[in-house]
Order: structure tokens, then C-alpha cells, then sequence
């Protein structure tokens, strides 16, 4: 029986508005209130073609399998080969991204040494300089050199054993990252050689240069100060990766990593997460592409990043061209962040689990992402690494069944025609066959 209104006509069913959703509409009285932009961390939550959206051809009659019993599949990499005097080389394509000290405790920074040395695989800095526990608890340590020089000295570039030069960042392409004061303790001020308590922003570029012939006199700098021992990577946003990728070789990078949309960060404006750059999926190829059209591809290395999951994202990553992958968001997952465990607490804040993403104000119950000294008691940095490098294990594995499924006896060997995809956009974004077709959209005929 239909509803009716006082005046006897059958009400409508409500309807909302496809524009002007409730989040929309949430974030408009947000705004309207306060008067300033939205901060948070984390990367895109907007849903955008992604490696789900690609699934592989395993073997049957044309193709012959691998017994995952008795038949290798080889798993290591080794990045740096182009000039480097020691590359680095790991028994797992799957690294640890950058992430600062200050945005995450020191203990979670151990935790990701501790796991990341026990999968014998690499981690990162990040902004904010390198702590002893950090560098004590990693076999293989990447430097991050970042625009703002915070906590940057030469004596810990020779500590390192490679040096990233980070250029821009998946989430915030063309802007820099922000530090609140409640997250500036005494050691972190001490570090970055700045004020206790006071919010720090990052810089958007680098000081000293301007372009990639002023890059090229960066990465001369820095092979000189470390003898011409270790690998110089270029970090790039997943903005303009064809050109991007092409400039950072010719200025002489070792190797390229390309970070996209769905990659996180600690803390910045939410207009720029979600709406600046591109999906991951979209920026592998373009990358891969520049690098073949150079002569350079597996000569230059080219570590992918943003949202990267599980082993499958991880053989789609090198069935795409890409010889690593860098994980962040996942990596803190795996330590313990955005627990149920702590749902009360989330609750407390405002928020719940899977859905916290306010890193900046320090008040993480995980005590990961936190300088608050009692929120750091309760996260065990030797726990976190076991977890961490259980992680990275099942990881590995599942890319090394996927692989040996479609007859590969090396993750590199992975290929493009190993894939197709399940819509057109992410067809056309991998460069690889719409499912049930031959059609490449953009490539080939339908």
C-alpha cells in the first residue's frame, strides 16, 4: 500500500544526488565551518582501475606449467646495475617504501628494518633523516634525499646503500608533505634541526636545482660523495611518467621509481590526494615504454609503487615491465595499523577501522604512526618485524605460484601477453588484450 502526504498524493522515493553526495556534501560543511582545507594521510580513496582489474592467462595446453614442488622460479633482483660500484641485491622484488621518522614512531622504523632485513629485501628513510635503530636493524638501507633536507648530512649518505632522490611523490605530485607540531618531539626537532612543537611543511622542489640538467649535476654530487659505491634512484610521481622516466635516465639515475595515486603519505591536503595524478595501473607502461625506447629497459631498474597488495599485484607489477615494487600503506597494515583491536579507540577519534587516516595529529592507538611516548609503548618493534616479514614471505610466494602457473621459471619473465583485462579502461591503461578479445583499446583494431 503507497505512503501519501497530507494532501493525499503518493510520496516519491527520495533520490540523492550522483553530484552532490553526502561526502560531498559533508566535506562542503566541513568547509564552510572552518574555513580551511581538509589534511589527511593515506592515498586515494576514490575507486580507479587498478591491477584487480587485470587477471592472468595461467597455462594449460599452449602454455606448460611449472612444478611449484621441484622447478625453481627465481625471485631475486638486483637494483643499481647501471653505475653503481655495489647494486643492491635482494632475494625479493618487494621493498619497503620510504616513510619518515616523525611521521612514524622509531620503533615502527626498527620494526620495518627488523622485517624487511629478515625477507632479505630494502628499506627507506623517508623525510626526516636516518635513526641508528633504523640503520642498525636494516641489511639494505636506502637514503632518501628529499627537498627538504630535513635531517640530510653527508656522513649518513655513506652510511647508506643506495640514495633515492625523491622528486615528487604519488599522492601529492608538484606539492610537499606537512608535519604537525604535536608530532615534533625533541628528537625529531633535534633531527631536522628545527623548532619543537611547530608545524613543518615540506618543500614542493628541490632547492639547489631547477630541472633534470641541474639533476644530472645532483647525481654527480652524490656519486662523489660516496665514491661511486652505491645505486642513485629517482623517485617520480606517476604524473607524466613517459617523460619523467626518460629525463631521470638521461640525468643518470641507476634506477627510476614510479609511485601512483593510490600511494600514501603521512599528512596533506585531501584535494590533492584525490584528485592530482594518476592511477598506478596507468603509469607502468607509459614508463616501461621510455625505457625500451632508450635501450635501457632492465638496464635501468624501475621500482613501481602505490597500492601494491598482495603477490598478484606483485606479478602484474613485472608482467607489466616493472623489475621491483615499494610498498607503504601495507607495510604499516602489517605492523599493526588500522588494528580492529584498537576499533574503541578509532571510535573515540572519530573514526573506525580501515578508515583512519588522521597520522598527522599523532594520537594513533597502534602507536605506529605516533611520537607520543605511552601511544609507542604499545606497538612491539619486534613483533611488528616478524609480522612484517611474514607478510613479505606469503607475499613472494603467492607472485612465485602465479608465475610458475603461467610456465615462468623467473618473476622477471613475466610478460604483457601473460595478462588481460576485465574492463576497457584498465585495458587501455595496461596495454594489454579486453578479456574474451584481441583488442587493445587505442592499440589494435576491435
Amino acid at each position: 500500500m503507497k505512503s501519501h502526504d497530507k494532501n493525499g498524493n503518493p510520496h516519491t522515493t527520495p533520490r540523492q544526488s550522483a553530484t552532490f553526495t553526502n561526502d560531498i556534501n559533508s566535506d562542503i560543511r566541513r568547509a564552510a565551518a572552518t574555513g580551511i582545507y581538509d589534511i589527511r594521510g593515506g592515498g586515494a580513496k576514490r575507486k580507479v582501475p587498478h591491477f584487480d582489474d587485470l587477471l592472468f592467462l595461467g597455462a594449460s595446453m599452449s602454455r606448460y606449467p611449472l612444478e611449484g614442488y621441484r622447478e625453481k622460479c627465481g625471485t631475486d633482483v638486483t637494483l643499481g646495475t647501471r653505475f653503481a660500484k655495489n647494486p643492491i641485491e635482494l632475494e625479493t622484488p618487494i621493498t619497503i617504501a620510504g616513510m619518515s621518522f616523525g611521521a612514524l614512531s622509531g620503533p615502527a622504523k626498527e620494526a620495518l628494518g627488523r622485517g624487511a632485513s629478515a625477507a632479505g629485501t630494502s628499506t627507506t628513510t623517508g623525510d626526516g633523516g636516518m635513526t641508528p635503530e633504523e640503520r642498525g636493524h636494516s641489511d639494505k638501507l636506502v637514503y632518501q634525499y628529499l627537498p627538504s633536507r630535513y635531517g640530510m648530512n653527508p656522513d649518513d649518505l655513506r652510511k647508506a646503500d643506495a640514495i633515492e632522490i625523491v622528486v615528487g611523490q604519488g599522492a601529492k605530485p608538484g606539492g610537499g608533505g606537512m608535519l604537525l607540531g604535536q608530532k615534533i618531539s625533541d628528537r625529531v626537532a633535534q633531527m631536522r634541526n628545527l623548532p619543537k612543537g611547530i608545524d613543518q611543511r615540506s618543500a614542493c622542489r628541490h632547492p639547489d636545482w631547477t630541472g633534470p640538467d641541474d639533476l644530472e649535476i645532483k647525481i654527480l654530487e652524490l656519486r662523489e660523495i660516496t665514491n661511486w659505491q652505491v645505486p642513485i634512484y629517482v623517485k617520480v610521481a606517476g604524473a607524466r611518467p613517459y617523460y619523467d622516466t626518460t629525463l631521470a635516465v638521461k640525468a643518470g639515475a641507476d634506477v627510476v621509481v614510479l609511485d601512483g595515486m593510490q600511494g600514501g603519505t603521512a599528512a596533506t591536503q585531501d584535494v590533492f590526494i584525490e584528485h592530482v595524478g594518476q592511477p598506478t595501473l596507468a603509469i607502468v607502461r607509459s614508463a616501461v615504454e621510455a625505457l625500451q625506447e632508450l635501450g635501457m629497459h632492465r638496464k635501468v631498474q624501475l621500482v613501481l609503487s602505490g597500492g601494491i597488495r598482495s603477490g598478484a599485484d606483485v606479478a602484474k607489477a613485472m608482467a607489466l615491465g616493472a623489475d621491483a615494487v615499494a610498498i607503504g600503506t601495507a607495510a604499516l597494515i602489517a605492523l599493526g595499523d588500522n588494528d580492529p583491536k584498537w576499533e574503541q579507540e578509532y571510535n573515540d577519534l572519530g573514526s573506525t577501522t580501515g578508515a583512519y587516516d588522521d597520522w598527522h595529529e599523532g594520537q594513533d592507538p597502534a602507536g605506529i604512526t605516533t611520537q607520543d611516548p605511552d601511544l609507542m609503548k604499545r606497538f612491539d618493534p619486534v613483533e611488528g618485524g616478524r609480522r612484517l616479514r611474514n607478510y613479505l614471505k606469503v607475499m613472494t610466494l603467492e607472485a612465485q605460484t602465479i608465475a610458475r602457473a603461467c610456465g615462468k621459471n623467473h618473476l622477471h619473465n613475466l610478460e604483457p601477453e601473460d595478462l588481460v583485462a576485465l574492463t576497457v579502461e584498465s585495458a587501455a591503461m595496461a596495454g594489454v588484450p579486453l578479456s574474451g578479445t584481441n583488442w587493445i583499446p587505442g592499440q589494435t583494431k576491435y
